[in-house]
């Protein structure tokens, strides 16, 4: 979800109901605070798919019809009875958007997304670029730093580019928490990149594309020549991905390592 399309929804849907997890115990779909919205013809976003989410759409849109009042209340447990297994209980709140909320709306899209964990991608090469349309599916905020202005065209809806002769200031300048994914055009470009955001103790993430070959290489400059430690040395990921998969397309590639920074960025949030 974001602002721009909850925007087209809402211009494109002028009866809306907003459904939202008001309680989660036990094993649930989703959490406390997720929502969606329901017109009679469509929805935006999830609580969590299955029947639950099945029920709450058919309410919300009987509402929608005038068939039952404004807002609605459901206390579900998630077991056989609705077919589900889940085992836990939710408590849905159903409501009609009104002019209010429907005006509120796409501000509260926009301030969730501005909690989401930034991924800076350095490189927009084949896979930076399937990389960035991996991770544009996910709640992260990505941006591809390169110094070649042509690598830059074709980026993915949602992804911000960078032009930098010095790509290493954007690591000194990210976030608390970032990722850096570095998988320049120059190994000699893509070390220095690492070092520095090896300097950064609170990344959530430093990967570098290549091979044992290449992190046995990098390993020999960053302790001899760069100044670095073992310590540091051992939070970087190369190859990036991981070695299971063989595959080296860079859509594989991308997609094995969105789920690994994924780990990262999450497991560090939670």
């Amino acid at each position: 979800m974001t602002s721009r399309d909850i925007n087209a929804f809402l211009a494109a849907h002028p009866q809306v109901a907003i459904v939202e997890v008001r309680s989660a115990v036990g094993s649930t779909p989703r959490d406390v605070g997720a929502w969606m919205l329901v017109s009679p013809s469509a929805i935006f976003g999830t609580i969590g798919g299955g029947q639950l989410e099945f029920m709450a759409v058919d309410r919300a849109r009987e509402m929608i019809a005038g068939k039952s009042p404004s807002t609605d209340v459901l206390d579900v447990p998630l077991g056989p009875e609705i077919g589900q297994c889940c085992g836990g209980r939710t408590g849905i709140d159903i409501a009609l958007v009104g002019d209010e909320l429907r005006a509120a709306i796409p501000h509260r899209i926009e301030t969730e997304e501005s909690t989401y964990p930034h991924v800076l991608l350095f490189g927009g090469g084949h896979v930076g670029h399937a990389l960035a349309a991996a991770l544009a599916l996910a709640p992260v905020q990505v941006t591809i730093v390169e110094t070649r202005a042509d690598a830059l065209d074709g980026v993915p809806d949602g992804v911000v580019t960078r032009l930098s002769p010095v790509p290493e200031e954007s690591v000194r300048d990210a976030p608390e928490g970032s990722a850096f994914v570095v998988l320049t055009h120059d190994h000699a470009l893509d070390f220095l990149i690492v070092a520095e955001a090896l300097k950064r103790k609170d990344a959530a993430y430093v990967g570098m594309i290549g091979s044992k070959t290449k992190r046995a290489t990098f390993k020999s400059w960053y302790l001899k020549e760069a100044g670095g430690t073992e310590a540091d040395l051992a939070r970087l990921i190369c190859p990036i991905g991981g070695s299971t998969v063989k595959d080296k397309r860079p859509a594989v590639i991308a997609a094995m390592a969105t789920a690994e920074i994924a780990a990262h960025l999450f497991s560090a949030a939670s």
